[in-house]
């Protein structure tokens, strides 16, 4: 279990790194009733210590609040060479750097 645990940090750290994330500190507002879970961003209630992906944003509940992640890179703001372009897809949430010239070649990191 500890293993996970450091993969799933590990892995939180690429994505940190690759993508847009925002986070939303758990409010309790009654102490006496306090909440049971978080509200995503479509307003549907998720239970603490879950986890979701939605239209290629990731997200967690936690006692601490709720984190989502943009699993896609960010066209503008990703740094390609001249020959290359980044090529996103959204129905598998997925990326990779192409060759403008030859978009079966993905383009080396050199």
């Amino acid at each position: 279990m500890a293993l996970l645990r450091v993969f799933v940090c590990l892995l939180g750290l690429v994505v940190l790194c690759h993508s847009d994330c925002t986070f939303e500190e758990l409010v309790i507002k009654d102490v006496n009733n306090p909440p049971n879970g978080c509200v995503d961003h479509d307003g549907t209630h998720k239970d603490f210590d879950s986890e979701w992906v939605r239209d290629c944003v990731a997200c967690s509940c936690t006692h601490e609040g709720l984190s989502c992640c943009n699993m896609l890179p960010d066209p503008a703001e990703s740094e390609v060479s001249d020959e290359c372009e980044l090529v996103v897809n959204e129905q598998e949430c997925s990326s990779k750097v192409v060759l403008k010239s030859d978009k079966t070649k993905e383009c080396s990191s050199n």
